[in-house]
């Protein structure tokens, strides 16, 4: 284990502390990107094990459409092209009593090629359902098995 990957969780715990005091609602996107061949992006962070759908934080004067645009953009290589459909908004308790993530579908976007792994994205690719790689993360498995099986958020709460 690198140096890097041991002062993650300190560095994470540091901007949630950070982020009581000077945000006290905060927002996150991700968006379940589904190609033609019902397959998923999924992407691998350096700063966190497992793979995942990809977003971020909601920045300031930034939309939730804006924002999810830029994540993809940035961690997929992902140009979105068409309606992103809101499939949820999630509690995201592990991060902070007070932290919240919208979950979008996104089906219509421009892939611009695979992305280079840079101190961010380590990797990032398109998984058929039946092919998640291993370390998938358990909450990731769950929204993509709730949008694949039809389930709006309002049956799943």
């Amino acid at each position: 284990m690198d140096w890097v990957t041991r002062l993650n969780p300190l560095r994470n715990r540091l901007f949630h502390i950070y982020f009581r005091f000077f945000r006290p609602v905060t927002m996150g996107v991700r968006g379940v990107v589904i190609d033609d061949q019902n397959r998923v992006l999924l992407v691998r962070h350096s700063y966190v094990p497992g793979w995942h759908i990809p977003g971020g934080g909601v920045e300031k004067d930034e939309t939730a459409a804006l924002s999810l645009s830029r994540e993809l953009r940035e961690e997929g290589n992902i140009e979105v092209t068409g309606p992103m459909t809101l499939h949820g908004i999630y509690f995201n308790k592990r991060a902070s009593r007070r932290d919240h993530v919208l979950v979008y579908v996104v089906r219509e976007f421009i892939f611009h090629g695979p992305r280079a792994p840079d101190f961010e994205i380590v990797e990032s690719g398109f998984f058929a359902l039946d092919a998640l790689p291993p370390a998938t993360a358990r909450s990731t498995r769950e929204r993509l098995d709730e949008i694949f099986a039809g389930k709006a958020q309002a049956e799943i709460f």
